[in-house]
């Protein structure tokens, strides 16, 4: 029996999307990046078509209070290259979280999506930001909630 996969046409109704809030407050930050990016993708929705952009916008909310589980926040480290010669640059988990905690939900988010061609409009519906207030309030997101 062959599976069936509707066209993009077919899933435009689903392309629009409804904004979702995630608050990061108490959550392991793996976990929360991985039920995000179930929504960025469209699991959730019942017409879900691999080949279709088909997830929600989701807006993350105090990234700053995201936990690590371990020795992460010590030992891990974020690495990434200039493109000079001998540029390559790291920084530890502890020092991005202190500077910049909305990056290091982002980068995990951003892992956890697939290497495709629909990875960056994915990664364009993906808005975290440190503190609890944010700017899209226009768009009446839906609050979701995860199990700690």
């Amino acid at each position: 029996m062959r599976s069936y996969y509707p066209s993009g046409r077919e899933v435009g109704e689903l392309t629009a999307g409804t904004w979702r809030v995630v608050d990061a407050r108490g959550q392991v930050l793996g976990r929360l990046a991985s039920k995000v990016a179930h929504i960025l993708i469209g699991k959730h929705k019942p017409r879900y078509t691999p080949a279709v952009e088909c997830g929600d916008p989701v807006i993350v909310i105090n990234a700053r209070e995201i936990r690590l589980t371990g020795k992460k926040l010590d030992q891990k480290v974020y690495r990434w290259h200039t493109g000079y010669p001998g540029g390559l640059k790291e920084i530890k988990a502890r020092h991005l979280f202190e500077r910049k905690p909305e990056q290091m939900v982002r980068e995990a988010v951003l892992g956890m999506l697939p290497k495709n061609k629909l990875r960056k409009r994915r990664a364009r519906k993906l808005r975290v930001y440190a503190d609890d207030k944010h700017l899209h309030q226009a768009q009446q997101p839906q609050p979701m909630k995860f199990e700690s």
